[in-house]
């Protein structure tokens, strides 16, 4: 029996699927800027149709980079951030370049650990979350860090990614004050941008709930019922991610208390199980696609050697997603 046997693809098949030249093949696969935006999707179109696999070895052997972005993140268990991660993965793919997932945990070793490997193991390193001092990341030997908070801009010298919160905020505080809702609550501690929006927007303090080490389903749970004990004013929760959300949803179904009409709740994060929570939840999608995106591009223009000396800031937009736990169930 004979069998046909399918030579591997090379750069030329796909330049001509794409009908670019070889040189902009190559450019797209490493990450070079300043290419017009619908030659790289024929690029990537027809690597993805063709099934290209870029031969790592010799990009090593040519640029001295071994095609590998590190990506530290704090842990793996909490939905957003596995998303975010995700989210980076395949964006580096898209760029022609593996991502090697490290937990830290919140160690500084790890961190450090992990900045270590730049120029051995990784080509960069894209950190996700608040970050101590990482050094010098402007070299060719990026980091970049994505959602670092505004408290992080002051003293981290490198590129970095984060979300609109004050939009974020803004939307929020339009959307609960057409809801006619006068009397927030926040679960969560760490949200001065939206606790600053709700303060200069009424007369009353905001109260806030602190959620201890771990922000996630159980602590919402805890601290919806005890603001509710506390201030029985209260009309609407404020959730710092849509995992305390959830958790003070149904806490709150738990004890007959009616979800908008006693008190309305609304999340961040976008989280799918939103979508189909009883019910359904308000929240902020910060966009992980986006943030990703922009995250891999800084990166990219590192190692190219095309970006400017001095740090980058990117502020990427947010959307607001309205659900029934502030609008309320469609009576149809």
């Amino acid at each position: 029996m004979t069998y046909a046997v399918r030579m591997r693809v090379t750069m030329r098949e796909v330049a001509d699927r794409a009908g670019v030249s070889i040189k902009t093949v190559s450019r797209v696969v490493n990450g070079e800027p300043h290419i017009r935006p619908e030659k790289v999707s024929r690029v990537h179109a027809a690597i993805d149709e063709l099934g290209w696999v870029p031969n790592r070895a010799a990009r090593t052997l040519r640029t001295g980079q071994v095609g590998v972005v590190g990506i530290a993140v704090t842990e793996l268990r909490r939905p957003y951030l596995a998303g975010l991660v995700e989210a980076l993965v395949t964006e580096a793919d898209r760029w022609g370049m593996l991502a090697a997932v490290e937990p830290t945990h919140g160690d500084p070793a790890r961190v450090a650990a992990v900045l270590a490997g730049r120029g051995k193991t990784f080509d960069g390193v894209v950190l996700i979350g608040p970050v101590g001092p990482v050094g010098d990341g402007l070299d060719d030997r990026p980091v970049v860090v994505v959602q670092g908070g505004a408290a992080e801009v002051d003293r981290v010298e490198v590129d970095r990614v984060q979300e609109d919160v004050a939009e974020a905020a803004a939307l929020m505080a339009r959307h609960l004050a057409v809801m006619g809702r006068s009397r927030p609550a926040l679960l969560g501690a760490h949200q001065d941008e939206l606790r600053a929006c709700l303060d200069r927007s009424g007369p009353v303090p905001v109260p806030c709930a602190d959620l201890g080490e771990v922000a996630d389903r159980r602590a919402g749970a805890r601290a919806a019922v005890q603001v509710l004990e506390r201030h029985p004013d209260v009309d609407v929760l404020l959730c710092v991610n849509d995992e305390v959300a959830l958790g003070a949803l149904a806490a709150l179904v738990k004890h007959g208390v009616d979800v908008p009409g006693r008190v309305a709740v609304a999340g961040y994060g976008n989280l799918e199980d939103g979508r189909f929570s009883t019910p359904s939840l308000t929240t902020i999608d910060p966009g992980p696609a986006r943030l990703a995106r922009s995250a891999l591009e800084l990166l990219a223009e590192r190692l190219a050697g095309t970006a400017p000396r001095q740090p980058r800031a990117l502020v990427s937009p947010v959307e607001l997603i309205r659900r029934e736990s502030t609008l309320g169930r469609d009576p149809r």
